[in-house]
């Protein structure tokens, strides 16, 4: 997929947006044979809750944003780098955007990818894209605020380690697997049907989780904010034009852009305890930042001094109206994200979305499948699925969260076969970026296992030049030697999808071929360049950019990512994106798909445990439903590579012992 266009300026933004009007209207282990049965938890978590402790209600007042705008704009003054200077609450609303004079409009996406920069008229996906450095602004804020939580405090340097194509991200680690989290900047989408937009909910304005205008950012300037060890939001910095990613984790940056950012966080700075800097993934310790106090200048505190002199505030459409504003308290009705009340979910440490006026927003409820399978899940079902991941979840150790041994936290999704949300739970401080992840991820399960995911790709409409999403099918169908695949031959987990979707194929083995959902020559992986991932999405990110920038002239991206078909009027299977990095599996009756559980929040193979356990435990305690036959699940396919070599592909893997109230290993294993 190839967008060569500068966002607003030129005639091919132009073609592109005449297209859009007229098409948009870890290891294998859990997958094989073997005996056992379902783990028991010992104790088993009580019903009405009570093992977790939800984080205090607190908020970004209207002077806690003014002070955060005041110390980044004295810092960038200092600098001599005038900056636009985004600030969101924990669920995505954006409470100011405040523009220097001499701030730069607008910001390219870096053209840097394996092995250099991409030529002039070589970009693919959004490499070379201009875009408004407000909208840049805006994504890096909402990825420190959506990555972080009262265990964990994650910035954009944090997310640019953990989605590059090897981890750590260095020269010298050419070989290694990708970033744990490789795709998730391609989640809290513009597009997506489960993010809020602003003013579009009435007097519910405020609720959350808000969507973000190019997903989660991996350009450092991007930095949590909390009050009393609690996360409240996010600040974001876009002031050098660059809209990048760090490929080297082995140097410290002098990057202006996070020190004003980091300026911004003082008196609002994440607890060193908990900082991504005190967290390693497999071994890895993660970034947190390349700046620190001793790099900053005397603090500016004061709001007044700077507002009108040193800049002012702006409106962004579809974002801010050009006023600050005081922040809304996760937890609270007005935020969108609440704890679950008892008719809603059995356990009484469950949060669930809301409308904001008391209403949740995913009731669970059965599958609206019908005609097109036999049995649909029932309510009961979809609940006994839910109430045993959760049950899972909390007894769960976490991989990323400080204390050690604290439990996991995360979201649960669960959809039908067309990818109808029949539920979504999460535990009280799970990172905000794993709701809308959870749900890309059960449909990324439920749409390739589906017999609809080959035809619906196919027809995909082609948009010359820009995306040829058809494409991919026969590319998988030749990778895997199969003309059947894709059409519900195979029941594929996220984990097999993002085998399938990295730029070697086995991950990280340079001297492979990319795998058929990848870009199609592994040298031309970026970050904003992933392959199908990023041609199911890239229109809709134009469309909506060249809204934002039309001040609302251009029609906004509709309420539904992709150009696949439609599977009802309106409503398409993958209508947030998918997601490929671990967590979902399908759920099946018997040989019948009929639905998919998601997973997101804490590390992948926890991810993996409890949506795999979940659709276990709840199918054993329905009696009904369970995970996809060992006989047709994807760890069945081998792939033949170059020189007669083997690979097979993966379908999940689970901690090897992971639960905080037993010993218990190899939970997964012969189930």
């Amino acid at each position: 997929m190839q967008i060569r266009t500068r966002l607003s300026r030129s005639t091919a933004l132009a073609a592109i947006g005449a297209l859009l009007l007229t098409s948009c209207g870890g290891g294998g282990g859990g997958g094989g044979g073997g005996g056992g049965g379902a783990p028991t938890p010992t104790p088993t978590p009580p019903p009405t809750g009570g093992l977790f402790t939800p984080p205090a209600a607190e908020s970004l007042s209207a002077a806690d944003v003014q002070r955060v705008i005041a110390q980044a704009v004295g810092e960038a003054s200092a600098r001599g780098r005038p900056s636009i200077i985004a600030v969101t609450d924990r669920v995505g609303n954006v409470l100011a955007v405040f523009r220097m004079n001499g701030a730069p409009d607008t910001a390219r996406v870096s053209r840097n990818r394996i092995g250099g920069p991409a030529p002039a008229g070589s970009e693919i996906g959004l490499q070379g894209a201009e875009i408004p450095a407000a909208a840049a602004a805006i994504a890096k804020a909402i990825t420190g605020a959506y990555l972080s939580s009262s265990g964990n405090a994650f910035s954009t340097r944090t997310a640019s380690q953990i989605v590059q194509e090897h981890f750590p991200p260095a020269p010298t680690t050419v070989g290694l697997e990708s970033g744990p989290l490789f795709g998730v900047q391609f989640s809290q989408l513009p597009c997506s049907d489960l993010n809020t937009r602003f003013g579009a909910m009435g007097g519910a304005a405020m609720i959350g989780p808000q969507r973000s205008p190019l997903g989660l950012a991996a350009d450092a300037g991007g930095f949590p904010l909390y009050k009393n060890g609690v996360v409240v939001g996010g600040i974001g910095v876009m002031g050098d034009g660059d809209y990048g990613f760090d490929p080297n984790i082995l140097d410290i940056d002098a990057d202006a852009e996070e020190a004003i950012a980091f300026a911004g966080t003082q008196g609002f700075a994440a607890p060193d305890t908990i900082r991504a800097d005190r967290i390693a993934v497999d071994g890895t310790t993660l970034r947190f930042s390349d700046a620190t106090t001793a790099d900053l200048g005397p603090l500016q505190s004061n709001f007044a001094a700077i507002n009108g002199s040193a800049g002012t505030l702006i409106a962004v459409t579809g974002y801010s109206d050009g006023t600050l504003r005081a922040g809304t308290a996760y937890g609270s009705e007005a935020s969108g994200v609440r704890a679950s009340t008892a008719a809603e979910f059995a356990n009484r440490d469950a949060f669930v979305l809301t409308d904001g006026s008391g209403n949740p927003r995913y009731p669970i409820r059965g599958g609206t499948d019908a005609g097109a399978v036999a049995q649909p899940l029932t309510a009961a079902e979809a609940r006994a699925v839910l109430e045993e991941a959760f049950t899972v979840l909390s007894r769960a150790r976490a991989q990323i969260r400080r204390p050690l041994d604290s439990r996991m936290q995360a979201t649960i999704s669960l959809v039908d076969t067309r990818g109808e949300i029949l539920g979504i739970v999460r535990s009280p401080d799970g990172p905000i970026f794993g709701i809308d992840v959870s749900l890309q991820k059960a449909r990324t399960a439920a749409f390739f296992s589906g017999s609809h995911a080959g035809p619906e790709l196919l027809a995909t409409p082609v948009l010359p030049g820009v995306t040829n999403v058809p494409a991919y099918v026969q590319r998988t169908r030749s990778f895997l030697n199969d003309a059947a695949a894709l059409t519900g031959t195979t029941a594929f987990a996220d984990r097999s999808i993002g085998n399938l979707a990295r730029p070697y194929y086995p991950d990280g083995e340079v001297s492979r071929p990319p795998g058929p959902l990848s870009v199609e020559q592994a040298a031309q992986f970026s970050p904003f360049a992933v392959g199908l991932q990023t041609d199911l999405i890239a229109p809709n990110l134009v469309q909506h950019l060249t809204h934002v920038v039309s001040g609302g002239v251009s029609p906004d991206t509709p309420q539904q990512c992709t150009q696949v078909p439609d599977v009802t009027p309106g409503r398409k299977r993958i209508a947030n994106g998918i997601q490929i990095f671990p967590g979902s599996v399908p759920i099946y009756r018997g040989n019948v798909l009929v639905g998919a559980i998601g997973v997101s929040g804490d590390g992948i193979d926890q991810d993996d445990m409890v949506s795999f356990l979940g659709a276990h435990n709840g199918g054993a305690r329905a009696g009904t439903i369970g995970n996809a036959p060992t006989s047709i699940r994807a760890d069945r396919i081998v792939v033949t590579l170059s020189g007669g070599a083997t690979a097979r592909l993966r379908y999940i893997s689970c901690p090897f012992a992971p639960f905080l109230d037993t010993a218990q290993q190899n939970v997964c294993d012969g189930l």
